[in-house]
């Protein structure tokens, strides 16, 4: 809805970017917007209250092996840069802060997307399709927010979408074995820092990895549904 009002105001020669109250507002109101609803459906169809779900996006008490299993996805993820790329730091406090502002620029999307979308989805499909349908909507929404921010001309489709693709997996897997909403946000956000921190790599190793994680969430998903039987 954000995105089509933004695209009249603009036919209509005004200006919406990061230079203008208008713009910030449309900026601010898509970028949370996945959280919003999620926050909406959450409370009306799953009768969570607000302090539930202020305590799942909060609690990082989980356990070991879900923080290790966070690692061993995101070494997956971005061990390409190791392959003739690096990570670009200008200062050792700048991970930090990016955390911190991806929380709230990345994380929060997690409401939404891990904790509502693919659960109630998975009411009624099974989980690589609930992935996919996930995956469809996730990339229709970046799409639809680039264009709101004005970063749409500089995205790289292909790559991009084959990213969103593998991490759709990794968020999708580690919610089912964790059931915490906190190793979701906490993931994306890390996510979104390593990507902008990282350069370079070898990008056949990624096309590699991704499939290894797409592999590896399946086999964990089938792995809890066995557990389950038995």
């Amino acid at each position: 809805m954000i995105c089509i009002i933004v695209f009249v105001m603009r036919n209509m020669g005004i200006v919406i970017d990061y230079t203008t109250s208008v713009g910030m507002i449309a900026i601010g109101i898509g970028g949370v917007s996945s959280s919003l609803w999620g926050i909406i459906i959450a409370v009306k169809y799953k009768n969570y209250d607000i302090k539930k779900i202020l305590k799942d996006f909060f609690d990082v008490r989980q356990k070991y092996s879900s923080y290790l299993l966070v690692m061993f996805f995101l070494c997956l993820d971005f061990c390409h840069v190791a392959f003739n790329g690096k990570l670009v730091l200008s200062a050792w406090y700048i991970p930090f802060i990016l955390f911190f502002k991806a929380i709230i620029f990345g994380g929060i999307e997690e409401v939404g997307w891990r904790y509502i979308f693919q659960p109630v989805l998975q009411e009624r499909r099974n989980y690589i399709t609930s992935t996919i349908i996930t995956f469809v909507a996730w990339g229709i929404w970046h799409f639809s927010y680039f264009y709101i921010e004005g970063t749409l001309p500089q995205v790289q489709a292909f790559e991009f979408l084959c990213g969103l693709l593998a991490n759709c997996f990794i968020l999708s897997a580690l919610f089912i074995m964790t059931k915490s909403l906190w190793i979701c946000v906490m993931t994306h956000s890390l996510i979104n820092v390593f990507s902008q921190l990282a350069t370079g790599g070898n990008q056949y190793v990624s096309y590699v990895c991704r499939i290894i994680i797409i592999v590896m969430a399946v086999a964990l998903f089938s792995r809890k549904q066995n557990k389950k039987r038995n």
